[in-house]
């Protein structure tokens, strides 16, 4: 499966953002899809996860609250909601599509190139 991630930019504090990625190739429903985020100088960190129908997701603490994951199977797409943004959500966000909600990335098969969201103080 490939992915493509799009949604980013720049936003002030507090604002909001929705990522998109969208899936091409083999099933799309038949993958768990995950978001990461690599903020500069760190390593790559997980974000949320939404199961193959959408009837569950996982979210890291840090977001919890802020964040909604949801996908659309008819649409090969998942999106991340991202409310009341802070400046250390600021990175780069990818999206991944595996087989198990994990948060271990190197559980994730296929990934996106990721999209930069950048938030000002």
């Amino acid at each position: 499966v490939q992915l493509q991630a799009s949604g980013g930019g720049l936003v002030q504090a507090g604002g909001s953002l929705r990522l998109s990625c969208a899936a091409s190739g083999r099933t799309f429903s038949s993958y768990v899809m995950g978001w990461f985020r690599q903020a500069p100088g760190k390593e790559r960190e997980f974000v949320a996860s939404i199961n193959r129908s959408g009837s569950s997701t996982f979210y890291a603490d840090s977001v919890k609250g802020r964040f909604t994951v949801s996908r659309d199977n008819a649409k090969n797409t998942v999106y991340l909601q991202m409310n009341r943004l802070k400046p250390e959500d600021t990175a780069v966000y990818y999206c991944a599509a595996g087989q198990l909600m994990e948060v271990l990335e190197r559980i994730y098969d296929y990934w996106g190139q990721g999209t930069l969201v950048t938030v000002s103080r």
